[in-house]
């Protein structure tokens, strides 16, 4: 005798060995023997072998109409066999009533299984209901198997061109423009970009980045709602001494001035004035929800997407010839010994009498010029001599506590773009980029009294118990980042007890939300805690840090991307073939006039330091990849002291920006494995 069961959703059988009350132990046509459940055994026939009914029913079940089975079928409970002799005869055989028994175990969207060989037909609505789904997904599958025939011809649907940068980055793995393209990939054992590519998904390279920049972070578009810059209705008294902004001459949000007083009299008056929309933007206004929205402008070569509309900007901006509001820090120094023997803060109305433009100043504005070891014909010239004297009194204070002096061994890089204007790069300008040395005399003159504002308002916020929103380091050991908190601690890397950001509140929310606080103070003093707009532990204060810190991070990813994709191009504008190079860890070098970070062949063999010239074979403006092997060693191999000094911290920084262009689209085979498609481009 012979029986069949149920195992695990599947339909075995097999010879009966032994049978008892319980179970039964069934010999498999494998040889192996099992125990099975009396109440698993749904049949138990004389003939046919196990293998022939098991065959034989599942051939027959394909031709039964489920649509006729399902009239046949009683309202009430019912077994495989009562269906098989209703549909078959009333002498249906063991291979019949298998069949029936294999069919309604395959469509429960018209028989619910209820268990021992048991089932109900499913009301009328549900079947129709079923029946509808069914052939939806009949549909659906047969129309990614058209778009995927599409793309690996390589023509591109609209629907997968309309959904490219959620399919790469954010993908519904659901959504049938999604599986068509993994289709695609795996009928055509190519990489999914590489594919989308060549069927025409991808505009330009340089598109390619900018909209997936705005998928990610603006995916409502980057207009502004109609806005309207509220007036500081507070009477505000006026200063008396005439301040002067230092800025690139494409800055627009001027957030900062300097002013001094008292030069001859023993006793300097320095001042560092803040633009003050903290004044006039109220928390949770209009306003105020557009800027925390956005959380900080956004920079890239030839264009920006600004924090606040510009109308809103221009009403508190600190253009010159005007009296602009502003947030005033005023130190009164010992001018000769630079000691500090006061600060005072004060709301007022600044009378800004000039935006000089770092740009067009550099070459004239010179160290020597304001030592007085060289001319110096330009406006502010003795206030300019006292800040950079002032400036690196405090580099040097800074730099005791930080234990190490600050070096600027690496360049900053700046991008024009011919042509372009203020309107969005179409990607194809002819670039050129310019090399301005860090720590320039006017770069650090605003950056000390930059440091020397956030610290001590930092200090200030603390001692009127007021909330604010810090950064700090721990320390200068490899991997201490930079933490952002709502406690006062110490900044490692700046050299100083505590560290704000409160100098820039036009383009960055974190340094409104002080401003809002340091106001408070200015306004109210040792009460300030009880009328600040954030409280002592606001957890508003900790969503704003969370949100800032993913969003800064994303815009400066963006940032640094979009430079690469720029320099990329400089390279083949300038037919640039070979450049001289110094190697860092793990194979990578970083360019000596470039801002350029990229593995060459040949450089994981070379030491740190060590300087060669490198070959360009290839770059790949999609992934941002640069193809490139090291062709001669420039230094002299047996000896250190002609090395290139290379810190962690700027290694670090160079990997990250020679990191893989990472897809979020996974290919794969059904059962698992990664198809010969690969899911990522390296970059």
């Amino acid at each position: 005798m012979y029986a069949l069961f149920e195992d695990a959703g599947k339909f075995l059988a097999g010879r009966v060995m032994s049978e008892a009350d319980s179970s039964m132990q069934v010999e498999l046509d494998s040889g192996k023997r099992v125990k099975v459940k009396a109440a698993n055994v749904l049949l138990k026939f004389e003939k046919p072998a196990p293998a022939d009914l098991i065959s034989s029913a599942q051939a027959l079940a394909r031709d039964i109409d489920l649509d006729l089975a399902w009239e046949f079928a009683p309202e009430q409970e019912f077994g495989f066999a009562d269906l098989a002799r209703d549909y078959f005869d009333v002498n249906a055989d063991a291979t019949k009533q298998a069949a029936a028994l294999f069919r309604l175990f395959e469509a429960p969207h018209y028989f619910r299984r209820l268990g021992k060989g048991n089932f109900r037909k499913a009301p009328e609505d549900i079947v129709k209901a079923a029946l509808l789904g069914i052939e939806r997904k009949k549909q659906i599958a047969a129309q990614i198997d058209a778009w995927a025939t599409q793309i690996a011809g390589g023509e591109c649907p609209a629907p997968v061109r309309e959904q490219l940068y959620k399919i790469l980055f954010k993908p519904d793995r659901n959504a049938p423009e999604y599986k068509a393209v993994v289709e695609a990939a795996r009928r055509s054992q190519r990489a999914p970009l590489d594919l989308l590519t060549a069927a025409g998904a991808i505009d330009s390279p340089y598109q390619f980045h900018w909209k997936r920049f705005l998928f990610e972070n603006f995916p409502r578009g980057t207009a502004f709602p109609t806005l309207t810059a509220p007036a500081i209705k507070e009477a505000l008294p006026s200063a008396t001494t005439p301040a002067f902004s230092i800025d690139d001459s494409a800055t627009t949000e001027i957030d900062d001035a300097l002013s001094v007083r008292g030069l001859g009299t023993g006793t300097v008056v320095f001042g560092i004035h803040i633009a003050a929309p903290g004044l006039a933007i109220a928390p949770d206004g209009a306003i105020d929800k557009v800027a925390r929205d956005r959380l900080s402008t956004v920079y890239m070569p030839g264009y920006k997407l600004t924090m606040l509309p510009d109308d809103v900007v221009q009403a508190y901006t600190l253009t010159e010839g005007r009296d602009c509001p502003a947030v005033s820090l005023y130190l009164s120094l010992d001018e000769a010994s630079l000691a500090i023997q006061s600060t005072e803060t004060k709301l007022e109305r600044v009378p800004v009498v000039a935006n000089l433009r770092h740009d067009q100043l550099d070459s004239v504005i010179t160290e020597a010029s304001l030592t007085g070891d060289a001319p110096a014909p330009y406006p502010f010239a003795p206030e300019l001599g006292f800040a950079f004297r002032l400036a690196k009194h405090l580099k040097a204070q800074r730099e005791v506590v930080r234990g190490k002096p600050e070096n600027f061994n690496r360049p900053d890089y700046t991008f024009r773009l011919e042509g372009n204007g203020d309107r969005e790069p179409r990607g194809d300008e002819a670039v050129r980029i310019g090399l301005r040395q860090r720590g320039a005399p006017l770069d650090l003159i605003v950056a000390e009294a930059m440091i020397l504002a956030n610290s001590t308002w930092g200090a200030w916020l603390n001692e009127c118990g007021v909330p604010g929103i810090y950064r700090s380091q721990a320390s200068l050991a490899p991997g201490v980042k930079v933490r952002m908190g709502i406690k006062p601690a110490p900044h490692a890397g700046m050299g100083v007890a505590q560290y704000t950001w409160a100098t820039s509140p036009l383009r960055r929310y974190v340094d409104l939300v002080n401003q809002w606080q340091i106001i408070a103070c200015a306004r109210h003093g040792r009460t300030a805690a009880l009328a600040a707009p954030f409280k002592p532990k606001d957890a508003a204060l900790f969503s704003i840090i969370s949100g800032f810190d993913a969003a800064y991070a994303s815009y400066n990813g963006f940032q640094s991307a979009i430079e690469r994709y720029w320099t990329l191009k400089y390279l083949a504008q300038n037919d640039v073939r070979e450049i001289e190079a110094v190697v860092m860890k793990d194979g990578l070098v970083r360019a000596d006039a470039l801002p350029l970070v990229f593995r060459a062949v040949g450089a994981e063999s070379l030491p740190r330091g060590a300087r060669a010239r490198v070959r360009i074979a290839a770059t790949d403006l999609l992934t941002l990849d640069v193809h490139a092997s090291v062709i001669a060693r420039l230094d002299d191999a047996t000896t250190v002291a002609d090395d290139a000094i290379i810190e962690e911290p700027e290694a670090e920084e160079g990997t990250d920006s020679a990191g893989p262009l990472t897809l979020a689209i996974d290919v794969k085979d059904d059962d698992g494995e990664p198809a010969a498609a690969p899911a990522t481009d390296a970059a």
